[in-house]
């Protein structure tokens, strides 16, 4: 038997057809496209602004169970999904975050989807695309050498090096960049002082690069980043430097929605890719809205599991931006469901419908969350080849316990062809006006009482913990005028817990605050749980070794 072919095999086959084909489905004229090549384009701002009188289509967001090793599938499902839909005849743009470096040449790889449910160009998506995080990078390194510039030049407003906040950033795992000492060799390099690097991805410019509705927003936002606190412990502003205008610039062809296709020539809008940890893992307000404009249905993920991701969809990227979702899916899989059960990796292709079911208590903690949003769910079951009936049988089972239909879905090795039930009910749920979108809190709660009503509700947590400086902390945000933002949670995304290894569904646990970080521009306030780390390492054997260029200059062993 043929063994099936690579991600790479896949999208390099495929009958891609010319951006400005698949731009004019959309009723978007070749002028209005600014091209990357014959494949990938951005919309230009001019056509932007003309779309906004159009009435919005139905929004669909995909989540997911806790992350385990074996895989669930979010965003091939999105992909497998959006195409379902235009395969049934509703008009559909899929859209998606942007890929990192990182975890391309990690452990992770790229994040175009995978089988028969990708985008495509695959290997420009996922090796730097048009640029747009080169140019959150170098906007968001500019803010920080003029920080380091304004020290050396006299520090006219009196920052106190020892307090401040902005890090500088790379498109790359590195842990040898998390702690750093900077400015050595003399006095002609600056003050010297311990500093450190985040991921792209982690950056606060990208959060704001996702949120921000119009370049004069984005410039505000810019404008309001905190990078450090005098001596009189008084904040410092990246408009008080002078750099949100010069950053704006840096940023301002990337701040256009990246319009590609799918395997089946439908179109997808790639743009913006924050951490679902320290930053909302949400694609663009900009990409999603303008997608509802020209879409009847927007088919979006957000980062990791329902607990991360889809909460800060909903608490976050929707209410700052008036989106109102018409339907979710939860994707799950019998092998991680297993995994959830208590089986190890090496024992996944083994029948073991009791583990499915004990793992089933993640599922449907996950199918009550986002019901507390009043979204309605559906499940789709990533199927894998040696999954068993039974297997199958038992998460319907547990779906239909919680009020939520299941549908075993083939998109990976069959496309859009194998996510047609999915689509019809996706489509049935969007139409049907059953969502009741609400935020989980209101605006005017108290910030400590986000972070617990956050654990207690979605985690199953008993309560949140934090020592006195931390509590002090919140306090003083509280009382300085932020008490409106809403909680961004930094914790681990491989439990509802903060210990990545208790798997399942745990309750009656504490959340133990580590640390509170203000995002004045982002608008919210970053809670760190646990370990959460903002430069992650490359692992023992990373994909880099194997990533290389074949005899005719073709990319091979990129996933």
């Amino acid at each position: 038997m043929a063994s099936f072919p690579s991600d790479i095999e896949i999208a390099r086959g495929a009958d891609i057809k010319p951006i400005t084909e698949v731009a004019a489905g959309l009723d978007i004229p070749a002028d209005a496209l600014l091209q990357y090549g014959h494949y990938k384009a951005k919309l230009s701002e001019p056509f932007l602004r003309q779309t906004g009188s159009r009435d919005d289509g139905k929004l669909i967001l995909v989540t997911a169970i806790t992350p385990t090793p074996a895989g669930e599938g979010k965003t091939t499902t999105s992909v497998g999904l959006g195409d379902a839909l235009n395969r049934i005849g509703k008009k559909t743009i899929t859209c998606l975050r942007e890929p990192s470096l990182g975890p391309c040449f990690g452990v992770k790889g790229g994040a175009a989807g995978g089988g028969y449910a990708q985008v495509i160009p695959m290997e420009d998506i996922n090796l730097h695309f048009t640029g747009d995080f080169h140019a959150i990078g170098s906007a968001h390194n500019l803010l920080a050498a003029l920080v380091d510039n304004h020290i050396h030049w006299g520090n006219e407003l009196n920052i106190d090096p020892r307090r401040i906040y902005l890090r500088r950033v790379v498109d790359m795992n590195d842990r040898a960049l998390r702690h750093i000492i900077n400015s050595l060799g003399g006095v002609g390099n600056g003050y010297v002082r311990e500093d450190g690097f985040d991921i792209t991805v982690a950056s606060e410019v990208m959060a704001i690069f996702c949120l921000s509705r119009s370049l004069q927003e984005l410039e505000t936002r810019l404008g309001n980043i905190i990078v450090a606190q005098t001596r009189d412990r008084e904040p410092v502003t990246a408009a008080q430097l002078k750099a949100n205008s010069a950053m704006t610039v840096l940023l301002r062809e990337a701040f256009s929605p990246n319009l590609v296709q799918t395997l089946e020539n439908n179109p997808a809008f790639i743009h913006g890719g924050p951490f679902a940890n320290i930053a909302h893992g949400c694609n663009s307000v900009m990409a999603t809205t303008t997608a509802l404009k020209m879409a009847d249905y927007v088919v979006t993920e957000a980062g990791f599991g329902a607990d991360l991701g889809a909460e800060k969809f909903f608490n976050i990227k929707c209410r700052k931006a008036g989106l109102h979702p018409n339907a979710a899916v939860v994707v799950a899989t019998a092998r991680a469901l297993k995994m959830h059960g208590g089986v190890g990796k090496d024992d996944l292709g083994q029948e073991n419908v009791e583990a499915v079911l004990q793992g089933g208590e993640n599922l449907a903690r996950h199918i009550r969350n986002v019901k507390t949003f009043g979204v309605p769910v559906v499940v789709a079951i990533n199927r894998f080849h040696n999954d068993t009936d039974a297997e199958l049988a038992a998460i319907r089972e547990v779906a239909a316990e919680q009020g939520a239909e299941a549908f075993v879905c083939t998109h990976f090795t069959d496309g859009s062809a194998g996510a047609e039930d999915l689509a019809r009910a996706v489509a049935k749920l969007a139409d049907s006006g059953a969502s009741q979108y609400a935020p989980l809190y209101s605006d005017e709660l108290p910030l400590w009482e986000k972070i617990r009503t956050i654990a207690t509700t979605l985690y199953g947590a008993h309560d949140i913990m934090a020592n006195q400086k931390v509590r002090d902390q919140i306090h003083e945000f509280q009382e300085s005028g932020y008490g409106h933002f809403p909680i961004c949670m930094a914790k681990t995304q491989y439990s509802f817990s903060t210990d990545p290894d208790l798997k399942g569904a745990p309750f009656d646990h504490e959340v133990p605050i580590r640390e509170v970080r203000l995002s004045g521009g982002a608008e919210f306030l970053v809670v760190v749980c646990g370990d959460v780390m903002t430069m992650p390492g490359l692992p023992r054997v990373p994909s880099a070794e194997h990533i290389g260029l074949d005899a005719e200059g073709n990319i091979v062993g990129l996933s």
